[in-house]
C-alpha cells in the first residue's frame, strides 16, 4: 500500500497536477481542479486528476484523511511499476 500526500487546490481555472507543497502530512502532490469544495465535489475530482496523472483507476485510490481539509492523504493498494518516479516528477514539476 502507498500513501500519497496532496494539496488540493479547488475553484482553479483548469485541472492540474504538479508541484509541491510543505503540507503537514509531508511534501504534497498539488492537484488543482475546477470543482468548488461543495459535498465532496473537489474531493472527487482531485481523485480523478491525481489517477489520471499517476496512471491508475479512480476506483483504485481512496481518501484516508482529510475530507474537509485542502490537505489529505490517498491510498493506493497497488501500486504500478514506475509510480515512485512519477510522483516524484510531479512534485518537480512547477505550475
Amino acid at each position: 500500500m502507498v500513501t500519497i500526500a496532496i494539496r488540493v487546490r479547488p475553484g482553479a481555472s483548469r485541472t492540474a497536477v504538479g508541484g509541491s507543497y510543505p503540507g503537514p502530512y509531508g511534501p504534497a502532490l498539488v492537484v488543482a481542479v475546477g470543482a468548488r469544495p461543495v459535498e465532496g465535489q473537489a474531493n472527487e475530482a482531485a481523485l480523478r486528476a491525481l489517477a489520471d496523472a499517476i496512471k491508475v483507476r479512480p476506483s483504485a485510490l481512496r481518501l484516508k484523511a482529510g475530507a474537509t481539509s485542502r490537505d489529505k492523504l490517498v491510498e493506493l493498494d497497488d501500486a504500478p511499476a514506475g509510480l515512485q518516479e512519477r510522483l516524484a516528477a510531479l512534485l518537480e514539476t512547477t505550475r
